[in-house]
């Protein structure tokens, strides 16, 4: 039987299509005989025992995208996670980030798993990084996604990807986008945990009001005075850990909500969506 001859225009093919290197390309075309079709599936599953092999380890690299549709009603964010920050600053591995955000801007997939179900090429998002993680030799995975509609929704990638925010407004103008964009990088500096106390969950609520009662006892204060102080506690607990409440980052002397009513008198925020490496 006479050995299948692999050109370097196949193996170039090989890799346009799939992103693999090109000695990974050469030994799939040569595992499968010169069949594309096999070479791919050759190089996923490769990816997937190599996945497996790597589940343990921690991916806590990569690259946050954060995109809105054209007409700024709706975004996306995706966190691709890696183990080393070499990958994560390749061309290749920031533009597969890429590719998966606009294919999740693209369709607003419900969840993360369906996400990972949509089709890139003839293959689907999950099948992709799979592939990926044969070629690239490090534990892969899209770790996060989410999705945000709103009137107008304002984008903000943190410098080198390493962070991603949406926040959503109830108006839409050009200078409310601009207001939305420093909002977004508020959220990425001060980490906020909800837009404002009704969002807090009530079991942190609850956790926040017993350390306030704890550190007012420790204090020696009556027990009759507990409640109260812990609730007084409650309400700083909120001005600084609920995104309306906060002091403005560019002028302290403010609230988010006082300077988004200086834009305009009925604007605030609806919702926001913030993911980070790490």
């Amino acid at each position: 039987m006479s050995e299948v001859v692999i050109s370097a225009t196949d193996v170039k093919n090989l890799r346009d299509q799939t992103g693999a290197g090109m000695m990974d390309c050469k030994k799939a075309l040569t595992e499968a005989g010169g069949d594309f079709e096999k070479a791919i599936e050759y190089l996923r599953k490769n990816g997937q025992k190599l996945s497996i092999k790597r589940a343990d380890r921690d991916a806590k690299e990569g690259v946050v995208i954060a995109l809105t549709s054209e007409d700024k009603t709706k975004g996306i964010i995706i966190r691709l996670s890696c183990e080393t920050d070499f990958v994560a600053k390749t061309d290749g591995f920031i533009n597969l980030a890429k590719s998966i955000a606009e294919i999740a801007l693209k369709e607003m997939p419900s969840n993360l798993e369906a996400l990972l179900n949509a089709k890139m090429g003839n293959i689907t998002i999950g099948d992709k990084i799979a592939e990926q993680v044969g070629v690239i030799g490090e534990k892969v995975e899209l770790a996060s996604y989410e999705f945000l509609v709103a009137a107008m929704v304002a984008p903000y990638i943190h410098m080198g990807y390493r962070a991603g925010v949406l926040v959503g407004l109830n108006k839409a103008s050009e200078a409310i986008y601009e207001a939305g964009r420093d909002t977004a990088m508020q959220v990425a500096a001060m980490k906020p945990l909800a837009v404002n106390k009704e969002g807090v969950d009530a079991t942190i609520v609850e956790k926040e009001i017993e350390i306030g009662k704890e550190q007012a006892r420790t204090e020696g204060k009556p027990e009759e005075m507990l409640e109260r102080i812990a609730l007084g506690k409650l309400n700083k607990f909120y001005q600084e850990n609920t995104l309306l409440a906060q002091a403005f980052v560019k002028d302290s002397k403010m609230s988010v909500a006082d300077y988004l009513k200086s834009i305009d008198k009925d604007l605030t925020v609806t919702d926001f969506k913030h993911i980070a490496l790490g």
